[in-house]
C-alpha cells in the first residue's frame, strides 16, 4: 500500500474555504426554504421526491433508497409529515405488508409553492455568482466525483 503525502497548508486552507461555502450556501437554502415555504429541507426533499414519482407515490423502500435514508429516518419525517397532512401512508401488497406513501393535494401544493422560492435561492445564491467557465468546471468536476464515489 502506498502512502499519501500530506496536504499542504494551501491543500488545507482551500479545503477549509470549500466545505465552509458549502455550509453557508446550504445553511442558506435550508433557511430560505423554511422562510419562504415553511417546510424544511427534509420535508422539500420527501415531497419532491414524491412529486416526481409515478402517480405521486412510491413504497417506502423506494423511498429510502431515493433519499439515501435510513428507514428508521424516513418513518419519523413520514409521521411528520403525515401530521401536517402532506402525505398520506396506505398499506399494500399481501397482507398490508407493504406501505405505501403519496402526496396529498396540501402536500402537492407545499412543493410547487416551495420549487420557485427555492430555485430563485439556487440561481440567486449559487449560479448567478458563477461564470460560465466556473459553472462548467463545477459540473464536470461534480460528475467525476459522483462516478467515483456513488454505488
Amino acid at each position: 500500500m502506498t502512502e499519501t503525502p500530506a496536504l499542504t497548508p494551501d491543500e488545507w486552507a482551500f479545503w477549509h474555504t470549500w466545505t465552509q461555502a458549502q455550509r453557508l450556501l446550504t445553511r442558506e437554502l435550508d433557511r430560505g426554504l423554511q422562510r419562504d415555504s415553511g417546510i424544511s429541507k427534509a420535508e422539500f426533499s420527501v415531497l419532491l421526491t414524491l412529486q416526481r414519482a409515478p402517480g405521486h407515490e412510491l413504497c417506502v423502500s423506494e423511498l429510502c433508497a431515493s433519499l439515501d435514508w435510513e428507514k428508521s429516518r424516513v418513518s419519523h419525517q413520514l409521521t411528520r409529515m403525515e401530521n401536517r397532512g402532506f402525505v398520506a401512508r396506505t398499506e399494500s401488497g399481501t397482507g398490508g405488508r407493504r406501505t405505501r406513501v403519496g402526496l396529498t393535494a396540501e402536500g402537492d401544493r407545499a412543493v410547487r409553492d416551495a420549487v420557485a422560492g427555492h430555485a430563485g435561492n439556487i440561481r440567486r445564491y449559487f449560479l448567478d455568482t458563477l461564470t460560465p467557465g466556473q459553472a462548467a468546471a463545477i459540473r464536470a468536476w461534480s460528475e467525476q466525483l459522483t462516478g467515483r464515489l456513488a454505488p
